[in-house]
């Protein structure tokens, strides 16, 4: 009885592996099996987020290869491929966006945000250059009178490190 329970759930198993399908795709060349490797790495899984579609296990990933797949055996080139899948899924599908003018913020928004931050230091740094710093000497008479009754309150012990 116990051998026939382990046979049954190490079918099931294998079973549920067999099942793990795998992208197998042909080819005409090799030059076209590179270019197919490096559109599905250039391309960002709809559903994944931060996978590209070469490494994703998502039935929309999956579905993305064979669509790139078709359109290198139809002769597409790489432009209009990627054309065709942001057109369907919009330009977050590239892991590099397009340099427009909706996107120049993020291609330049951070250095633009670093020289910014860049200039308020610089400016804050030469503002405080240019303060005079205030001794007892630039001090009015009732300001030193004060200073004064102060310093005789508290005797400097100078036994203290």
């Amino acid at each position: 009885m116990k051998r026939w329970l382990l046979l049954s759930i190490l079918l099931l198993s294998l079973s549920g592996v067999a099942r793990a399908a795998i992208d197998t795709y042909q080819f005409a060349n090799d030059q076209m099996r590179e270019r197919f490797h490096q559109l599905t790495l250039q391309l960002r899984c709809p559903k994944c987020q931060n996978q590209d579609i070469a490494d994703s296990n998502a039935p929309i990933a999956s579905d993305l290869r064979r669509e790139i797949h078709r359109l290198l055996t139809e002769g597409k080139d790489d432009g209009q491929i990627i054309e065709f899948m942001v057109d369907r899924y919009g330009e977050f599908v590239r892991y590099k966006p397009a340099l427009t003018a909706r996107t120049g913020l993020l291609w330049f928004g951070p250095a633009a945000l670093l020289v910014i931050g860049m200039g308020v230091i610089a400016v804050t740094l030469q503002r405080r250059r240019r303060q005079p710093e205030t001794s007892p000497r630039d001090l009015d008479p009732a300001e030193r009178a004060r200073l004064a009754a102060l310093l005789a309150q508290q005797p400097l012990d100078e036994d203290r490190p």
